[in-house]
């Protein structure tokens, strides 16, 4: 979609959720999509809490929704600090919107080729590699469904002009105005002094943003052999890192960039992926292990295991468990140093550390292995089996 005249087909018999902050770009997206979309859209609008104008920002938006006869929800977010909050309000909004998305639902948020051409410049401020610098994609999917930029070639210009000849009615963000933000300090201070001197400034860097997305598809790909060729990932979903070191550095770093992205996991630094690269030929006693963030990396028995801290830990169901839970006195513990058990079918004892060596069960995950006593007596162990008491 190269103007604002023309229906984009990519939304044709899709459930069109609209996010609605009540600014220009966001009132034109509902105004045209509900011109070519009329009964196929509904709006969210996010209030983040952080201005004083914030609710006025929500009772506009409802109201008109409520003039169109558009379906409207409003969903309050609240921050415990204010550092880096562009960062945080983004990324609470979406973890918040994957969750809602369901199946056949087309996410469309407002932003337009000038956002790309920021997002564009942010990135490479920050030293981002092909991946940052590939900017926003015009889609991509979000929970069960898609995340949609309708606009994302269409510059803000003609978003003004449509939004003056359709008399339309917005609000203005008191915060677009402050260039503590980034953003705001790159489109008001450097973007219009190098406009004077590139023309279609805009245009050019989100047509370099596009070139350098097309350029991270062909990596992927070129990943996907790698892996495939090479049977880098087992059933597991865990890289073999006897095969993965046989290729060359930056492959390797292609291939765990690339599993870290499928995984959602945070971009590491330069810094952090040379301690990965690093872990990948530790000795396996060293107890192999990097941290960022909220995420881990460790290795065990050639294996990379990856670990978000903060997703809750699944709980699935043990069959030992509920074998013996209503016997009398049953009893649940944990292991303790030194311990000795011995295996049905096994004429000796081993130690529990051996045991579970062999099960290859990891030694981060082993203090918390149930075990289950009846009578004081240990009769199983999670994941291991039933033990002779023999």
């Amino acid at each position: 979609m190269e103007d604002l005249k023309t229906k984009d087909l990519f939304l044709k018999g899709k459930r069109i959720i609209i996010g609605l902050s009540g600014g220009i770009d966001s009132v034109v997206l509902l105004h045209y999509l509900n011109t070519h979309y009329p009964n196929k859209i509904s709006v969210i609008h996010y209030n983040h809490h952080l201005s004083q104008y914030c609710n006025e920002w929500g009772t506009f938006c409802e109201k008109l929704c409520l003039s169109l006869n558009i379906t409207y929800s409003s969903i309050d977010l609240f921050f415990d600090n204010t550092s880096n909050i562009e960062e945080n309000t983004r990324k609470k909004r979406y973890h918040s919107l994957s969750k809602l998305l369901k199946e056949n639902e087309i996410l469309c948020t407002a932003h337009h080729q000038n956002d790309q051409a920021e997002t564009l410049l942010l990135q490479l401020f920050r030293g981002s590699g092909i991946k940052g610098l590939a900017a926003m994609p015009k889609e991509k999917p979000l929970g069960k469904g898609i995340h949609y930029r309708p606009f994302l070639t269409i510059n803000k210009s003609q978003i003004i002009d449509y939004a003056q000849n359709n008399k339309l009615n917005w609000i203005e963000d008191d915060s677009n105005k402050n260039t503590d933000f980034r953003r705001n300090f790159l489109r008001l201070k450097i973007l219009p002094k190098l406009s004077v001197v590139y023309k279609n400034l805009t245009k050019t860097l989100a047509r370099s943003a596009k070139h350098q997305s097309e350029a991270l598809k062909l990596i992927r790909t070129l990943t996907d052999i790698d892996i495939k060729t090479h049977h880098i990932i087992n059933n597991a979903n865990r890289i073999d890192t006897s095969k993965l070191i046989k290729l060359e550095t930056h492959r390797i770093k292609n291939i765990l960039r690339h599993h870290l992205h499928l995984l959602n996991f945070l971009t590491p630094s330069d810094k952090i992926m040379h301690q990965i690269i690093e872990l990948l030929h530790t000795k396996e006693d060293a107890n192999p292990l990097v941290c960022w963030d909220k995420y881990e990396i460790r290795r065990y028995q050639n294996e990379l295991y990856f670990i978000n801290k903060d997703l809750p830990k699944k709980n699935v169901s043990c069959p030992l468990y509920e074998e013996l839970k209503d016997f009398q006195n049953f009893s649940i513990r944990y292991r303790q140093e030194g311990q000795r058990i011995k295996l049905l079918g096994k004429t000796h004892t081993q130690s529990l550390k051996k045991v579970l060596q062999e099960a290859n069960i990891p030694p981060w995950e082993r203090s918390q292995l149930k075990m289950y006593y009846i009578d004081d007596k240990l009769c199983a162990i999670e994941r291991i089996g039933k033990i002779s008491n023999a």
